[in-house]
């Protein structure tokens, strides 16, 4: 197997992931969509005088994650049955296992639950958000899927010790360029 090839399908798999995980600061910085879910999803809420999430995780962020990889999983599936990539059969996936729109929700859905898992962790270490806790804010997504996907899919380690140093990589290369492009507040 040509390994650069196999580095594409993780790449190609993950899309919908990095696309949801992308979403909530650019909907929340560029548009009004959703402006009534703007709410903390901890209410504000502290737990020992610590902030539980931290009043930048909302609701609308939640939901517009969750509509994104949801709907880029559904596009990406849809490309790669039209065009018969085979990239999915590469690192093991079988799409068929379930329906492209279930992958796409709990990819989603994996997505979420690992980001509000490490603003929780970050906020019981007394960081800030925005303050950098390298490496997890950049791949804290993808341990997020991780607990989600596997159960169910089974991907061999190779899939996961491939992606996660991939997303760490094309994490900060996107968020630098969100960062000078005047879309993100933090360049990692």
């Amino acid at each position: 197997m040509d390994f650069l090839l196999y580095i594409l399908a993780c790449i190609y798999f993950f899309l919908p992931a990095y696309a949801a995980n992308a979403a909530p600061p650019l909907v929340a910085n560029q548009s009004k969509l959703f402006l009534p879910l703007a709410k903390p999803i901890d209410a504000n809420k502290k737990l020992f005088g610590l902030p539980i999430l931290g009043n930048h995780k909302t609701w609308r962020g939640l939901l517009v994650e969750i509509i994104v990889g949801t709907g880029y999983f559904q596009i990406f599936f849809l490309i790669h049955e039209y065009f018969n990539l085979g990239l999915y059969q590469i690192i093991g996936f079988n799409p068929y296992l379930l329906s492209a729109l279930f992958v796409g929700l709990i990819m989603s859905i994996g997505a979420v639950l690992g980001d509000l898992c490490f603003a929780f962790i970050k906020r019981r270490l007394h960081l800030k958000p925005g303050q950098a806790f390298i490496p997890f804010d950049q791949i804290n997504y993808c341990i997020g899927c991780f607990f989600v996907l596997q159960p169910i899919y089974h991907f061999n380690s190779l899939f996961w010790i491939t992606l996660i140093p991939l997303t760490f990589f094309i994490h900060i290369i996107f968020n630098r360029v969100g960062y000078n492009l005047g879309l993100h507040k933090a360049k990692w």
